[in-house]
């Protein structure tokens, strides 16, 4: 059983005691996705736009064989300063291998979900959500890359904020595979699905609600029901987001050099993510970061008005 690995910080105990509202975060943003200091200050600001919300930060992690969730300030700092090459990233297929390996270990969305939702949290904030990679279906050589990310949506009871899945994807292909696996996708305020570093992907959202509350009302009734996890998609704050044809050729063009360069397998996200940071001279991290700390700021909303 899990119980004997988890362990939950004393303010996330207090809270779930009380019925306060709860939202987990994850880690791989702190240990991968930026680098020292910014990472911390994204990683505090995201648990900060929670606490405005009116509900509880629990960021999640692994160390030294056990899953925390919800770090001390002390804590997040430890990760955030970790030597690098140090903090292994751990998803549902290397969940065991991190717990094992002792140290520090970053949690991906979908080892995330497994400690938020054995905690009895129910609200999970991220960036953006990983999916179907380019090529990884049909073409001469299908690689079968789809992120365990979309396996764990359709598995475990959680509603997850995002700003749609990441850029560099098929999108197209991540909305059919998460339609496959029954996972509703809901957009808030607009009729299409956000691109993650643009407001728009250029695609239709499968479902689109008004506000918030009107996410909640969905999410309550797939959480009762037992239907696996719902993805709440939340376009990037408009000051900071790319124009949609700046991402779409900062990416495409970020994805032929990979593809030239011969970069594949798990080298692939950090590398294209690098790229269209130097190709957007730096607005693409802005756009991330902004709706990193736009994601936390709705999910606390939603977990506020589910009642969590």
């Amino acid at each position: 059983m899990i119980g004997h690995r988890l362990v939950v910080g004393s303010e996330v105990a207090d809270a779930l005691a009380a019925g306060v509202p709860v939202v987990a975060l994850e880690s791989t943003l702190i240990s991968h996705g930026l680098p020292y200091p910014q990472n911390l200050e994204v990683a505090r600001a995201s648990e900060a736009a929670i606490r405005e919300s009116g509900a509880v930060p629990a960021t999640v992690a692994i160390h030294d064989g056990r899953l925390l969730v919800g770090l001390d300030d002390a804590a997040l700092e430890a990760l955030a300063t970790a030597p690098a090459g140090s903090v292994r990233k751990a998803a549902r297929p290397s969940l065991a291998v991190a717990l094992a390996g002792g140290g520090w270990a970053a949690t991906t969305v979908s080892a995330t979900m497994i400690a938020a939702h054995a905690a009895g949290i129910r609200v999970f904030a991220t960036g953006g959500i990983g999916g179907v990679h380019r090529g990884a279906i049909g073409g001469a050589s299908p690689s079968l890359d789809v992120s365990s990310d979309l396996e764990e949506l359709g598995r475990t009871p959680m509603a997850v904020v995002c700003a749609g899945p990441k850029a560099i994807l098929d999108v197209p292909a991540t909305l059919e595979y998460l339609e496959t696996n029954g996972v509703p996708v809901v957009t808030i305020g607009q009729q299409e699905l956000p691109g993650f570093y643009a407001r728009s992907s250029g695609l239709a959202s499968p479902q689109v609600v008004s506000d918030v509350s009107a996410a909640a009302a969905i999410a309550r009734i797939q959480l009762e029901l037992g239907l696996g996890g719902l993805l709440v998609c939340v376009p990037a704050p408009e000051a900071e987001a790319l124009p949609g044809d700046v991402a779409r050729d900062a990416v495409e063009r970020a994805v032929a050099e990979a593809e030239a360069a011969g970069i594949h397998g798990p080298a692939t996200t950090p590398w294209l993510l690098a790229r269209i940071a130097e190709i957007t001279d730096g607005a693409s991290v802005r756009a991330n970061t902004a709706l990193i700390v736009n994601d936390a700021r709705v999910a606390g909303q939603l977990a506020v008005a589910l009642g969590n």
